[in-house]
């Protein structure tokens, strides 16, 4: 009876580890399939950017370039001596506007004076020769060849007056234009040689206003020209262009080009900053608001806009116009949406969902 019962408290035993056994290997064998079979994929829908457009159509503006120059004196020389002398006297002062002919620096006479009395003295005797020769070869006392040669001295001794009336004339050294004695160089007391300055004159009317073109904008712009000049003084003023150079600078690949400008009553200064604008017929362009302009990688100026499939692309612009509520630029597609809002935020081929804006136009 005993036996009996130790045997049945084995078997329970053995059945229970054969149990737990099982149920490891079961739970181990499920674990397995599950770790490997494939995850399953979670799709995760990204929001596309929104970004606000305007729609462009191409129209025709008056294409204009602004440019920036400087004005300047249409010519401007150093008044010199002519001859050796002393300073005697600087009648005109700095800064005074003066008509041509007037005297700026007088040098002392020196010989000059008895120069000229002994060449007309030697013309008065050469003429008084050539008379009595005259006389004598019309009575036939005397050769008509050698009233020839007293008629040669006569006109050499006329030309020996004439040379010294210029070089008494010289220690004058008088304004060859009409303009502003600008400074004044050469003092009382200061011995100049021929060639060494007295002054500085500088001529105001016409102004002239220089600015440089471009390769691109030089065919464009043509002599007589009217141009639109606003000075740094807030003088407004017209011209036109007088002179466009031939061959652009090696340095800067521009060309030099003066805008003259009427200045009568010297009202306009030299030196002074201008801000040109010219007119060079029309173009097709767009109006875009000046505050949507960007770089790209390249630094390039530009606009960003939508593609037919909404995908952002960029094109480089040029500026010819502005006004109030914006600029006028070429460049873009004919027909296009621009990026008004939120065009630094998406970058090329960028698939976006656009919301159109109201446009108001630009002004005339």
């Amino acid at each position: 009876m005993k036996s009996m019962k130790i045997n049945r408290s084995y078997l329970f035993a053995a059945g229970a580890v054969l149990a737990i056994a099982l149920w490891f290997f079961y739970n181990s064998a499920i674990k397995e399939d599950v770790s490997q079979a494939p995850a399953p994929k979670i799709e995760q829908k990204t929001a596309m950017p929104t970004v606000v457009v305007e729609y462009r159509d191409a129209e025709d503006h008056q294409n204009s370039f602004k440019l920036f120059g400087r004005t300047e004196a249409n010519r401007e020389v150093d008044v010199k001596a002519e001859t050796a002398g002393l300073v005697i006297a600087t009648p005109v002062t700095e800064g005074r506007r003066i008509k041509r002919g007037t005297t700026l620096c007088r040098q002392d006479v020196d010989a000059r004076q008895a120069n000229l009395d002994q060449a007309r003295a030697n013309l008065d005797a050469r003429k008084l020769d050539y008379q009595s020769s005259k006389t004598l070869v019309e009575k036939g006392y005397r050769s008509s060849v050698q009233l020839k040669s007293l008629q040669a001295a006569v006109d050499g001794a006329n030309a020996a007056v004439k040379q010294a009336q210029i070089e008494l004339d010289n220690v004058n050294m008088r304004a060859p234009f009409s303009g502003i004695f600008d400074s004044q160089i050469a003092e009382v007391g200061d011995y100049l040689l021929p060639g060494q300055p007295c002054g500085k004159l500088i001529e105001m009317d016409p102004l002239i206003v220089s600015v440089e073109l471009t390769e691109s904008q030089v065919g464009k712009i043509s002599i007589g020209q009217e141009a639109n000049v606003e000075l740094a003084t807030g003088q407004t003023i017209n011209g036109k262009i007088r002179f466009i150079e031939a061959n652009a600078k090696a340095s800067t690949r521009t060309f030099r080009t003066e805008i003259e400008v009427p200045n009568a009553d010297y009202a306009l200064k030299g030196g002074v900053t201008a801000t040109v604008a010219i007119r060079a017929g029309t173009v097709k362009a767009q109006h875009v608001p000046s505050k949507i302009l960007t770089l790209d990688s390249d630094g390039t100026i530009g606009v960003r806009h939508l593609t037919e499939d909404n995908r952002v692309e960029f094109s480089t612009v040029s500026q010819i116009d502005e006004d109030s509520k914006g600029i006028w630029v070429t460049g873009l597609p004919d027909s296009t949406r621009i990026i008004v809002q939120g065009q630094d935020f998406v970058s090329n081929g960028t698939e976006v969902e656009p919301d159109v804006a109201d446009y108001s136009g630009a002004t005339e």
